[in-house]
């Protein structure tokens, strides 16, 4: 199993939240976290996209990349403490793509930039994600 696949597991595996939104790792490493998820049932009432199910996407791809640089520092549990997200356009359909790089890596503490965009590729919200590290 590789680390994408075991990170799948554990992070999308059953019950977890990551599952019951469709969220799918594509690539992860400390540099990048790629994951998608599609629009259909994660609406809210106007059916667009809901800001919360973007926030669950930004905090998933984030978590696993300051896990994976935990790892490199011996804390490898990446909890995180702090979201943000400004949502630059609504949508319907399709699936979106978030890609998470770093900000900052430290010992204690990592920050990730996550950009999420739609199929022809516009930005659909912006957010940021400060997770602690600790001992697993």
């Amino acid at each position: 199993m590789n680390a994408v696949e075991h990170l799948a597991a554990s992070f999308g595996g059953p019950g977890a939240l990551a599952e019951r939104m469709g969220i799918t790792l594509t690539e992860a490493s400390p540099d990048r976290v790629v994951g998608t998820m599609p629009v259909a049932g994660n609406t809210q009432p106007y059916g667009l996209l809901h800001g919360g199910a973007s926030c669950v996407l930004a905090e998933t791809l984030g978590s696993v990349g300051a896990a994976l640089h935990g790892g490199t520092v011996g804390k490898p549990a990446a909890v995180g403490v702090d979201i943000n997200a400004t949502h630059h356009r609504g949508l319907r359909e399709g699936t979106v793509t978030g890609v998470a790089t770093p900000v900052h890596r430290g010992r204690t503490a990592a920050t990730y930039e996550i950009v999420i965009s739609d199929d022809a590729g516009r930005r659909v919200c912006t957010a940021r994600l400060t997770c602690l590290l600790r001992e697993a």
